[in-house]
């Protein structure tokens, strides 16, 4: 399975729209960490294009590659002509929030709470200003996955296990790239909710999990390990690897317990937790394909 950049940038440009998604349905974080992540991984799929004339030849992933930019920015343009939507789900977050102070008040203070409540809905209600539509980043991520379809037929290692491989592999450092992103975010948005950051967190696991599999699945690092297949390095590149895996994992399982402390520090202690990750997770898929390539 060869590993040219074309290829890695648009799994990570896809994978890291598919995780934005998962963030902006919710409608929780502010409409600049859209603009962030839409602007990064358009960049990366720019790039990819541009390098092009270095990987295995493929119009339709090209075209597909193409229109994931083109609705990346088409995302921003929308976003940014929608920046004084309300986001509802961060609304629904303060009503939650005030009733439930309301409720450790005193009976007669806590009489005013369906008022607050009200006035909370009804500001919201005045709102006349469409909210994203958060199916673009999906439809963007969509059309990254179409053109990992098409990468698949051209890399080699027959196509299922190279399509699952290129999948798992997105996600992965999509998924990482994003949880560290969100994790950032907590600076500029206090009070968020930390939903978003655990979403990313428990994708981020999942799809170690996944690319694990993936790339253990024969011909795959198993036969690395053993020396059936040489890295030329004496097997230490297997071992780095498997390094990175478990390290990994490790991190990612710190970066959930320290979610479960309930200071605003917890936060930033596992986003430097995700800064490790970037790392390792990286090292995960580009250690094995470099290997099997």
């Amino acid at each position: 399975m060869k590993l040219d950049a074309t290829t890695f940038l648009i799994q990570w440009a896809a994978g890291g729209m598919f995780f934005l998604w998962i963030t902006t349905r919710r409608q929780l974080v502010g409409p600049g960490y859209g603009w962030l992540m839409r602007g990064i991984y358009a960049g990366l799929g720019m790039l990819a294009l541009v390098l092009r004339g270095y990987a295995p030849a493929s119009l339709g992933r090209d075209v597909a590659a193409t229109a994931m930019v083109a609705v990346a920015l088409v995302g921003i343009v929308v976003s940014v002509m929608r920046r004084k939507a309300p986001l509802a789900g961060a609304a629904d977050v303060r009503v939650e929030r005030k009733a439930r102070v309301q409720a450790m008040l005193p009976d007669d203070a806590a009489s005013t709470a369906p008022a607050s409540v009200a006035t909370v809905a009804s500001s919201d209600d005045a709102a006349t200003v469409a909210p994203f539509p958060a199916w673009l980043d999906l439809l963007a991520a969509g059309c990254g996955v179409v053109a990992l379809c098409f990468a698949a037929g051209v890399v080699g290692g027959g196509y299922p296990l190279s399509l699952f491989r290129l999948l798992a592999g997105g996600a992965l450092v999509g998924s990482v790239t994003d949880a560290m992103s969100i994790g950032h975010w907590y600076l500029v948005q206090p009070g968020l909710p930390r939903d978003p950051i655990k979403e990313q967190v428990i994708g981020l696991g999942v799809a170690l999990l996944l690319d694990t599999i993936a790339l253990l699945i024969p011909l795959g690092m198993v036969s690395v390990l053993n020396g059936s297949v040489s890295d030329g390095w004496g097997g230490i590149l297997g071992w780095i690897w498997v390094t990175c895996v478990v390290t990994t994992a490790a991190l990612v399982a710190v970066t959930w317990i320290a979610l479960k402390e309930r200071y605003y520090s917890a936060v930033m202690a596992a986003t430097g937790f995700l800064y490790l990750a970037i790392l390792t997770a990286f090292g995960v898929d580009l250690v094995a394909r470099a290997v099997l390539s």
